[in-house]
């Protein structure tokens, strides 16, 4: 016979269903990480717990599954029952189950598990002590905040004051202007006088840039030729440089821009040029074809297409070389100017040349051009009459003074409070930047304008009732000026 191992427990007593379930119990526990509370005190291991008060209804045994091998029990205890290995203790057990069923482990919440098994494997990060916490922490960051903003404020000035200093996108200049520059006159001096002139925008930018530009001590006095919307570095060149004597022999002429053919008369004249201006502005025929730039065939004057600048002629030059000169000039300017968006509107060349020279006749100040160009493009869309009283002084060659009841009600294709569309011809020579403006209008909702009282601007508004609010505040003006009050 083989002698028995000495770790042998002995002879297996056969064990109890309420054993094995509750063997499968503790093995479903432990897989799942759970915890078993530990038997109640005089109950071992083998013997299953039960509520106390009257014993529970004996429950029959299950047969137990057929040819299923027995796990091992999770531990076997000795012959001795009372010395039996207990489990590690957890907190208080449950419940009691009700009578007739076995005790069993309540499942704990999956958050409850997933935070203690979380919080078992995550270390705890304690902050550095300099960190700053709470309130503190929060000041901190708005104060981060607040200077970035400033910053970006900053930053955004000193852009906005480069580009207006340098000007590095400025346009074409405009028409010819002679400035006379006094002998001893300060830099503030000569800016405010170039600003006046329409030269440069700000005397103030005008002696910043001389300042960077270290020729606040070269500006020279003197009669000078200078262009309207020059950029400051240009007019301080040209300021630094001694003014150019005419060439002997020849003798210079300046066109002002937005004038009509009448209006040059006066001043073709102060230069003793030979020949009859108005009759030469009317044949069509030299360097440039109107019919070209779609003026209509029953079109018997070069109205519009003079180009206002300055011209330097012999002396014996005759008004037909004036104008000949002009029609050079208009053609080479004009062909740099981008059409598209009026063609897309159904505006013509001649069309754009006319509204032009509206733009001329109504602007006060180089920035509103595109918006007056706006309205008139706005009233042709709505088929409405224009309101421009600039044409009517035209057909009666009334360029000034007060229009009275009789002008305005004229039966003429030029009166375009009465008529809608445009008038026949342009009423004037526009420059460059008014055949830009009205080739490219602002995009705007503007349908009305009128002067605002005592300055050279306009009032712009969308609706009737706008419009009348700022007429009314013209006319209070005008009564009380006893005249048009605008400072123009």
């Amino acid at each position: 016979m083989t002698p028995p191992r000495r770790d042998d427990p002995g002879p297996r007593r056969e064990r109890t269903a309420e054993e094995r379930e509750r063997d499968r119990l503790e093995r479903e526990a432990r897989r799942q990480g759970l915890s078993v509370p530990p038997p109640e005190p005089g109950v071992t291991a083998d013997e299953p717990r039960t509520p106390a008060g009257p014993p529970p209804p004996a429950i029959p045994d299950p047969p137990p599954p057929p040819a299923a091998p027995e796990a091992p029990p999770p531990y076997a205890a000795p012959d001795d029952s009372a010395s039996v290995r207990r489990i590690q203790p957890e907190p208080p057990a449950p419940p009691a189950a009700p009578a007739g069923a076995l005790a069993e482990e309540p499942e704990r919440p999956l958050g409850v598990r997933l935070a203690r098994r979380v919080s078992a494997r995550r270390p705890v990060v304690t902050p550095p002590a300099d960190v700053p916490r709470g309130p503190a922490r929060a000041r901190r960051s708005v104060g981060k905040r607040l200077f970035a903003v400033i910053g970006l404020v900053v930053l955004a000035v000193v852009v906005v004051g480069i580009f207006k200093v340098f000007q590095p996108f400025a346009g074409d200049p405009g028409a010819p202007v002679n400035v006379t520059i006094a002998s001893g006159a300060s830099v503030g001096e000569i800016g405010d006088r170039l600003a006046k002139a329409n030269v440069v925008d700000s005397s103030f930018i005008f002696q910043v840039r001389a300042t960077l530009a270290g020729k606040r001590g070269s500006l020279r006095s003197g009669q000078y030729q200078l262009q309207r919307n020059m950029t400051y570095g240009a007019a301080i060149d040209a300021l630094s440089a001694a003014p150019t004597p005419s060439k002997a022999g020849t003798l210079t002429i300046t066109i002002p821009e937005g004038r009509s053919r009448r209006e040059i008369v006066p001043i073709v004249q102060a230069k003793h040029l030979k020949g009859d201006y108005l009759a030469a502005s009317k044949r069509f025929q030299g360097a440039l074809n109107p019919f070209k730039y779609d003026a209509p065939h029953g079109t018997r004057a070069l109205e519009g297409f003079l180009f206002p600048s300055t011209y330097e002629l012999r002396t014996d030059a005759t008004a037909r070389d004036l104008v000949e000169r002009q029609l050079a000039t208009f053609k080479q300017r004009f062909a740099g100017v981008n059409l598209r968006r009026a063609h897309r509107k159904k505006l013509t060349a001649y069309d754009v040349l006319i509204i032009a020279s509206m733009i001329e006749r109504e602007a006060g100040v180089a920035r509103e051009r595109r918006l007056i160009a706006a309205v008139i493009y706005n009233r042709l869309h709505d088929g409405v009459p224009l309101g421009i009283d600039a044409t009517i002084r035209y057909i009666l060659r009334k360029p000034s003074g007060a229009l009275t009841k009789s002008d305005l009600a004229i039966n003429s294709a030029y009166n375009s409070r009465k008529r809608a569309g445009l008038p026949p011809t342009p009423i004037g020579n526009p420059g460059l930047d008014a055949i830009r403006a009205a080739a490219n209008p602002a995009h705007v909702s503007y349908r009305y304008f009128v002067v605002k009282p005592g300055t050279c601007s306009h009032a712009f508004s969308t609706t009737p009732q706008q419009f009348q609010r700022d007429y009314d505040r013209y006319n209070a003006a005008r009564q009380k000026a006893g005249k048009s009050p605008t400072s123009c």
